[in-house]
């Protein structure tokens, strides 16, 4: 089974990415900062390394440089991740021998394409089966989702539900499971506030823009208005900062095609909900009030 260290400060990432390769026949270990990734790499000694360039104490070209460098597991590939990739961050990760450089918010696909071509590549050659014998089958090919949830090329279809990151997917996004009965957590309380009369759906995010759970009707819309919601709300925060009105709580937006909701769930996700019939305000008000402090135990 291949072994791949995920580095990044945001545990947002780390979980996006942690899911994504469930069932992918891939072992996850992560780090937090740079010193605990030099630890966990001598001591679990990946396959591949995923690694943010902006780290709070050693940078994601250190930890690469560190990898080419070390005398037994210097040809390890690592795989650096930038919110911005621009020719400059190209030339710096060509310096260190970066094996490729994935752009921030990514598609689970496309992640996992790249880490299969990486795992190719750095894979022994099979050895030739010995007279009289048969060689045993080869383990099957890691598929890649697209964003249907589909295989691509007639591949086995796989049926994991992957959360991925909002503002990067092409397609709609499958929904998680409708919670059983008297569950609790963020997908029952999403799907309590789906089913209000007028409400079309509701969507939790974190402040990086990654969804954290979606439930209702219109799902690709929910993933723009949950990435869009964490822009709006970061520049509507400094502007309630700048007039003296303290901390932002929530938010309503009106257009001629219905209602969006937003609301903040402490300092690291929002709430998201969108309304069809502008009589459904008063309920959701009341039912998020008594709901968030839960919401915020959940997240």
């Amino acid at each position: 089974m291949a072994k791949v260290l995920v580095i990044d400060d945001s545990l947002s990432v780390r979980k996006v990415v942690e899911r994504a390769l469930l069932g992918r026949q891939m072992e996850v270990v992560c780090a937090a900062t740079g010193s605990e990734a030099l630890e966990r790499f001598e001591r679990d000694e990946p396959d591949v390394v995923v690694c943010d360039v902006l780290m709070p104490d050693k940078d994601g070209y250190e930890i690469c440089e560190f990898v080419k460098r070390h005398p037994r597991l210097g040809a390890t590939p690592v795989l650096l991740m930038s919110g911005i990739v621009n020719d400059e961050v190209r030339e710096r990760a060509a310096r260190v021998k970066s094996s490729d450089v994935l752009s921030k918010p990514f598609a689970a696909d496309d992640l996992l394409r790249r880490l299969d071509a990486l795992l190719s590549m750095g894979a022994p050659p099979a050895p030739a089966p010995s007279s009289g014998t048969v060689p045993a089958p080869p383990p099957p090919t890691p598929v890649a989702l697209n964003g249907n949830g589909r295989a691509d090329h007639g591949h086995v279809e796989s049926t994991a539900v992957v959360p991925v990151p909002i503002a990067a997917l092409p397609g709609a996004v499958t929904l998680p499971p409708a919670p059983a009965a008297g569950s609790t957590g963020s997908a029952g309380l999403l799907k309590q506030f789906a089913a209000i009369d007028g409400v079309q759906w509701a969507v939790l995010a974190d402040r990086e823009g990654f969804l954290l759970d979606a439930s209702g009707e219109g799902v690709v819309d929910a993933e723009v208005a949950g990435a869009l919601s964490a822009c709006l709300t970061e520049s509507s925060e400094g502007l309630g900062r700048e007039l003296g009105r303290g901390a932002l709580h929530g938010m309503i937006l009106e257009y001629a095609q219905g209602m969006v909701v937003l609301y903040s769930v402490g300092a690291s996700a929002l709430l998201a909900i969108a309304l069809s019939e502008p009589s459904a305000l008063g309920k959701v008000r009341y039912f998020a009030k008594k709901s968030l402090p839960e919401l915020l135990q959940a997240v």
